[in-house]
């Protein structure tokens, strides 16, 4: 079986695959509809499925949560973090069972995460988040501005990007016998 140099946490080992168009990411990033945060407690890794917002003029990711779980304890304890988006294509099937496959989209991005401190950066960063998925909801005519005591409760996080790969693989349109997962549940009468 060969071998890869994986000592890099953003070396790929399939660069067949790899997406190095920055715009391509940016765009990526930006429209992804929600993403994975990984951070760690001792030994535990941790999962948090999350609504971001990616910040281009900062090249950081905000999120949020309470000041009372455990993904703000484990940040607090260590800022090191890795952050995950994904989308699923066809699925792809295949003479032999190795070579069954899927069509993806997938970006991972390593960073260091800090709860914000600065109460007036934080709201701004939490209207850009709300801005991100009620974009046709206003501040102060549809819904009640962020207050103070309201901020201070919670915990803004900005993810500082030090490095992140992409990745894709589409196959041709007319891929023999590809389908979507949602024919899979219809075939399965889950749908």
């Amino acid at each position: 079986m060969k071998k890869h140099d994986l000592t890099n946490i953003d070396q790929m080992r399939r660069k067949d695959r790899q997406v190095n168009d920055e715009a391509w990411i940016v765009d990526y990033i930006s429209n992804a509809d929600f993403g994975t945060l990984a951070t760690v407690s001792e030994d535990q890794p941790f999962m948090t499925m999350t609504v971001f917002v990616y910040d281009k003029n900062t090249h950081a990711i905000y999120l949020h949560t309470s000041k009372h779980g455990r993904l703000f304890a484990n940040i607090v304890h260590n800022k090191k973090v890795c952050f995950s988006l994904g989308k699923m294509g066809r699925l792809l099937p295949a003479d032999t069972a190795r070579e069954f496959s899927n069509e993806y989209t997938s970006l991972v991005a390593f960073g260091t995460c800090d709860v914000m401190t600065d109460m007036k950066d934080a709201k701004d960063k939490m209207y850009l988040l709300l801005d991100k998925y009620f974009p046709h909801l206003k501040k102060d005519d549809d819904y009640k501005a962020i207050t103070q005591p309201e901020i201070e409760e919670i915990a803004v996080f900005k993810i500082s990007i030090d490095t992140w790969t992409a990745k894709q693989k589409i196959a041709e349109q007319g891929f023999p016998g590809a389908m979507s997962f949602s024919d899979v549940l219809k075939f399965n009468g889950k749908e």
